[in-house]
């Protein structure tokens, strides 16, 4: 039976997570999302104390908290990295987004690497800044349609291809690269590979210009000949035409969380906002009343604060079932869906009532509701997941429902 309690064991990270929010993330959140491309150098000191934290055993702290671990025939159920990584991810961004996505060692690269790396990769990049280098100019909302080619040449091998939206491609000093063994054989064939920025080949071409999330850097990265050792493929190199894209995918069971965990950060920070400039106004909230009994735009944000729990439960949800070994590529696309959609939703909302407030830069509204957005786009957009629900729930293959 699934406890939708925060565990006492998590609470000291948990107020550790909310500190660096308030006291780091949340003071320079405005200073840096006007200073586009400028790396936050506040962070570095943050970033020494998380990895203290993940080398001590605590997990969650980080992208590392989604290291897959420990003792399957273990009884009863359990509470661990995954749910500590969503608990820690919830608060940070509701200090701000982009600072998390900002963090040296703890981007999406970084839990790619924790989710299929084996026990001696994992150890051999254990302390690398890593990127994760999936969508291509081409390719759209599906993976598998990747064209970026990896060619085994003797003991190395040969990368080609062109990444675009890489999160923390500038900074970052490792890229884990999505491309095809073999484009003939499909799905099956794309793996993940660890490729340092030192080696000859890789290139950051330019950085993008965003909507939102300022603080972090988004690149376009090039390929030509980049060649890796063949030890630097995450999990194993053969290809299994019958399970698939699996190998791959089970990254995405891992970061969809994390990526509905940060929505869902955002979204609070809005809300409680959102409800001291009602209070001011002289709107009360009343959690004893029908809510058509009040003021509308009372109702309104009880109907936010609905959507928010659901998408705050559901996401809890998939963590744990990660943690105690269950699968749960459903409700990862589940939780990312709701929490995207309802970011985005609730943040716009909050905008609305807040009036002027929420439109000019007397409130961080406006910067929540910009950088609201790209959390219902990346890690898959909000049709790809409702795509993914719908295959699951149907017993539908891709191709079958496409």
């Amino acid at each position: 039976m699934i406890n939708l309690e925060v565990p006492k064991k998590a609470t000291a990270l948990v107020n550790q997570a909310y500190q660096a929010a308030s006291e780091v993330f949340r003071p320079i959140s405005r200073k840096y999302d006007r200073a586009e491309h400028e790396y936050p150098k506040e962070l570095d000191t943050l970033a020494a104390l998380l990895d203290g934290l993940n080398s001590s055993g605590e997990g969650g702290a980080g992208a590392a908290g989604v290291r897959k671990g420990g003792d399957d025939g273990a009884k009863g159920n359990r509470n661990g990295a995954n749910l500590n990584l969503v608990l820690g991810t919830i608060e940070m961004c509701w200090g701000d987004v982009a600072m998390l996505l900002a963090m040296p060692r703890q981007g999406l690269g970084n839990a790619a690497i924790a989710s299929v790396a084996n026990e001696e990769q994992a150890k051999r990049f254990a302390q690398v800044w890593a990127a994760m280098a999936i969508t291509e100019p081409h390719t759209g909302s599906d993976s598998a349609n990747i064209t970026t080619t990896a060619e085994l040449d003797g003991d190395e091998y040969v990368l080609n291809g062109e990444k675009i939206f890489v999160t923390a491609g500038g900074r970052a000093d490792t890229v884990v690269v999505w491309a095809t063994l073999d484009k003939s054989l499909g799905r099956a064939a794309i793996k993940s590979f660890v490729v340092e920025k030192t080696r000859p080949g890789i290139k950051v071409e330019r950085l993008e210009h965003k909507l939102g999330i300022k603080a972090s850097d988004t690149a376009v990265i090039r390929l030509d000949n980049c060649r890796v050792p063949k030890e630097n493929l995450l999990g194993s190199p053969e290809i299994d035409t019958k399970s698939g894209f699996a190998g791959v995918m089970q990254t995405f069971d891992n970061t969809r969380p994390l990526v509905a965990a940060m929505a869902i950060g955002v979204a609070r920070a809005a809300l409680e906002e959102t409800a001291k400039v009602l209070a001011e106004a002289g709107v009360t909230v009343d959690y004893d009343r029908p809510a058509n009994s009040q003021h509308a735009a009372a109702a309104a944000y009880l109907q936010l604060e609905a959507d928010y729990e659901a998408a705050y439960l559901l996401t809890l949800q998939a963590a744990w079932m990660a943690d105690n070994r269950k699968p749960n590529s459903l409700q990862a696309s589940m939780a990312k869906a709701k929490a995207g959609r309802s970011v985005v939703d609730i943040t716009l909302r909050c905008v609305e009532l807040c009036g002027t407030v929420g439109y000019t830069e007397e409130s961080l509204l406006e910067k929540w509701a910009r950088d609201s957005k790209i959390l219902d786009i990346f890690e898959g957009t909000q049709q790809i997941q409702q795509l993914i629900v719908a295959r699951r729930l149907l017993g539908k293959s891709s191709a079958e429902l496409k």
